[in-house]
């Protein structure tokens, strides 16, 4: 059991994880996208304690999920463990942010959050109102 304790996440670990998830998602991971990720966890209530050390641990533990064939699956299941509830849609807008941070959503980040939608059961009413947020947010 190698793996075991390491891939144990926080709430935050996973509110981190799926914002490196969806920027990586199209394999070309932009600044602004970065910029954004950065910026939640210095700005977001949420990660008032968080230790900024783990950005790096949870990015190499996302990499290395998404070269296994099963790898999304597996982040789905280690964020679902780690993230309460009331954290869903939370998590949902972090990753539309991240997701238009750059100006374009691509296939891959589309499909990215509609999983992500599916796994975390985010209502359609809601997960409509957080992605026009997002650009509204985002419009340059």
């Amino acid at each position: 059991m190698t793996n075991g304790p390491s891939l144990a996440l926080s709430a935050q670990d996973s509110l981190v994880a799926l914002m490196v998830a969806v920027s990586a998602s199209d394999e070309n991971i932009r600044t602004a996208e970065l910029i954004k990720i950065q910026s939640a966890v210095n700005m977001l209530p949420i990660f008032a304690n968080y230790d900024n050390d783990r950005l790096a641990v949870i990015s190499k533990t996302v990499f290395d999920l998404f070269e296994q064939e099963d790898g999304l699956d597996a982040l789905f299941g280690l964020i679902r463990e780690a993230l309460p509830e009331r954290l869903f849609e939370t998590a949902y807008a972090l990753a539309c942010d991240v997701a238009a941070a750059d100006g374009t959503l691509d296939e891959a980040e589309l499909r990215l959050l509609e999983e992500v939608r599916y796994e975390l059961n985010i209502d359609r009413l809601h997960a409509a109102a957080i992605e026009r947020g997002a650009r509204a947010r985002h419009l340059s």
